[in-house]
């Protein structure tokens, strides 16, 4: 069992998240494009049913997206990305779970936060938006800095690109004066990279924990997990319940899914060896 940066709990505004033990977050896309549940959970109702039911099975978190971020996805403007998310996010922070928002946009950070999200999931690590850093600062949220590139490059040490990034995104932290009880890292899992490289990561998450920070690892569902079982989207489940229980395995503080309860599970067992002293 790999040892986790200590201390291991995520700070935010008003509280914090025990990450002792493993943590999952529940993905909720009111978006039409999203490449798994895509147009599922644009109704408000549907997609309050789908929180509530996160809830329900286990989630510590629900994140909550209104742009795809999906390779190829046409980006969506700011009113847009804010139309499909007011008419859920009040309802979905009264469930009393931490909310986070999935977003690279500052503006979109600050409302979601002023509505009560509490943590900002930055898939472009706060290099997209330069008022990203400062918006989290001010709003006292947990930010999730995430790597990601343009397009993959199979010629490149993915391990030390990442490396790079992280750095710079904790150097953008610090200068908005964002604690770092207050960060999380997220290699991105099928963003900008190769499949080998996609493995790659998984399989020496561990020497991430280097930057001292938790670490999220976000693979429900993608095409790393296709490729190799050759199934559609939606017959992923045992693929990704693997590849995140080798990830919280390694280390990782956080999984980001689309089937709760059964990461729910797994995340309890893993628990269950940390608190035997494994670790």
């Amino acid at each position: 069992m790999t040892r986790l940066p200590d201390p291991a709990r995520l700070a935010f505004a008003g509280g914090s998240l025990d990450l002792t033990v493993p943590r999952v977050m529940g993905i909720l896309n009111v978006t039409p494009d999203s490449f798994s549940d895509g147009g599922r959970f644009l109704a408000r109702e549907d997609a309050l049913a789908s929180a509530r039911k996160m809830a329900a099975h286990g989630a510590d978190v629900l994140d909550i997206g209104g742009e795809s971020t999906r390779p190829g996805a046409t980006p969506v403007p700011l009113d847009e990305e804010w139309r499909r998310l007011s008419p859920v996010l009040d309802d979905v922070v009264a469930l009393g779970l931490p909310v986070s928002i999935d977003t690279y946009k500052a503006e979109i950070a600050r409302r979601a936060c002023a509505a009560g999200a509490v943590i900002v999931n930055d898939v472009w690590g706060f290099q997209k938006d330069p008022a990203m850093a400062d918006t989290v600062a001010e709003a006292g949220a947990a930010a999730i800095m995430m790597h990601n590139r343009a397009a993959a490059d199979p010629q490149i040490d993915i391990l030390a690109d990442i490396d790079r990034f992280f750095e710079r995104s904790m150097e953008l932290a610090d200068r908005a004066g964002i604690p770092r009880a207050r960060l999380m890292l997220d290699p991105g899992i099928g963003f900008g990279k190769t499949l080998d490289q996609n493995y790659l990561i998984l399989n020496r998450l561990e020497s991430l924990h280097k930057h001292g920070l938790p670490l999220l690892v976000g693979a429900s569902r993608k095409r790393l997990i296709g490729a190799v079982l050759r199934v559609e989207t939606d017959d992923r489940l045992y693929g990704s319940l693997a590849a995140h229980t080798i990830a919280m395995m390694k280390g990782a503080a956080m999984v980001r899914v689309h089937n709760v309860q059964p990461h729910a599970d797994a995340a309890r067992i893993v628990g269950a060896t940390r608190r035997e002293g494994l670790s």
